[in-house]
């Protein structure tokens, strides 16, 4: 399991991706990196930070 540094930094670098994928990429990037981004929220949720 990550530490919560390790995850919320994760967690930043997937919503930065996932917010220049808006303006960049097709729709199925986009869909990837937002499945991603909830992981980790998830992941973050579920270790009760």
């Amino acid at each position: 399991m990550m530490s919560k540094e390790e995850l919320i930094h994760n967690i930043e670098v997937a919503r930065e991706r996932l917010n220049t994928s808006i303006d960049h990429e097709d729709g199925e990037v986009i869909y990837l990196r937002s499945v991603e981004l909830d992981k980790l929220i998830e992941q973050y949720i579920e270790a009760g930070y």
